[in-house]
């Protein structure tokens, strides 16, 4: 009976065990990127079941009176030229700036001997973008009317696109170049400008009262484990040699 009972047991590790090493989730890289995946997922899912049960309204309205004159809502807190950058750096998150942007890279990587790579990113944050308008259309929620816009929004609010959109392509990004970049703190370098740019999208979009902060913060989850995706797929591709060529093997 022990000996059965411990043949069943091999016979149910053994695959567990083998899919486990396929994956390389014995390695920190590929363990990580399934995590943040699964963490982030689960965060925006929850986060929409929160607001579709309105437990969300009152902090949502709370933040977004905090960030306007109360004399005036049509008037954000802060000087003149702090509205301006706001809708400067809200640009960087729009759909022009973001396919131009993975464009530019994708032909940069082209040229210089990368094209499968240069490809995939392509792929990746065309593919966020579609998730993107998917989730919008599925949940349908108004833009907030508790006070003016700041600027012309053609779509619904939730997940924040611009939000959804930097995080999928400025963390992608930040994430390739700090793979092929030797200098660790280059490499931080990389990836704190990605997280900086994700966040400041996001803030702006708050700001000028065209989402509530709900919506970006499920824009930041759903974005970022989009990433997470793009990242944990390359690392296996990479191994395989499919997209660019694999790391060398650590020295004995």
């Amino acid at each position: 009976m022990r000996v059965s009972g411990s043949l069943r047991h091999n016979r149910l590790i053994e695959p567990a065990t083998a899919v486990w090493l396929r994956l390389r989730l014995n390695e920190v890289g590929p363990l990580v990127a399934l995590l943040g995946l699964s963490i982030l997922g689960y965060g925006f899912f929850y986060l929409a079941h929160e607001v579709g049960e309105g437990s969300t309204a009152a902090l949502d309205r709370r933040i977004l009176l905090a960030l306007r004159n109360p004399a005036d809502l049509a008037d954000p807190i802060g000087p003149p030229w702090l509205e301006e950058t706001m809708r400067d750096i809200t640009g960087l998150g729009s759909v022009f700036t973001v396919l131009f942007l993975t464009c530019a890279v994708a032909a940069y990587l082209g040229v210089s001997g990368r094209r499968r790579i240069g490809l995939y990113v392509l792929g990746a944050v065309g593919g966020g973008e579609l998730v993107s308008t998917v989730l919008k259309l599925f949940y349908q929620r108004p833009r907030p009317d508790l006070v003016p816009h700041g600027m012309e929004v053609f779509t619904a609010s939730f997940p924040s696109g611009h939000a959804t959109m930097s995080a999928i392509a400025y963390l992608t990004l930040a994430t390739l170049v700090a793979r092929v970049e030797r200098n660790r703190r280059a490499k931080a370098l990389m990836l704190g400008l990605g997280v900086s740019v994700t966040l400041l999208v996001g803030i702006s979009r708050i700001y000028l009262g065209v989402h509530w902060p709900s919506d970006v913060l499920a824009g930041w989850c759903i974005g970022a484990a989009w990433a997470c995706l793009c990242w944990f797929v390359a690392l296996q591709l990479q191994r395989r040699g499919e997209v660019e060529a694999p790391d060398p093997p650590p020295a004995a």
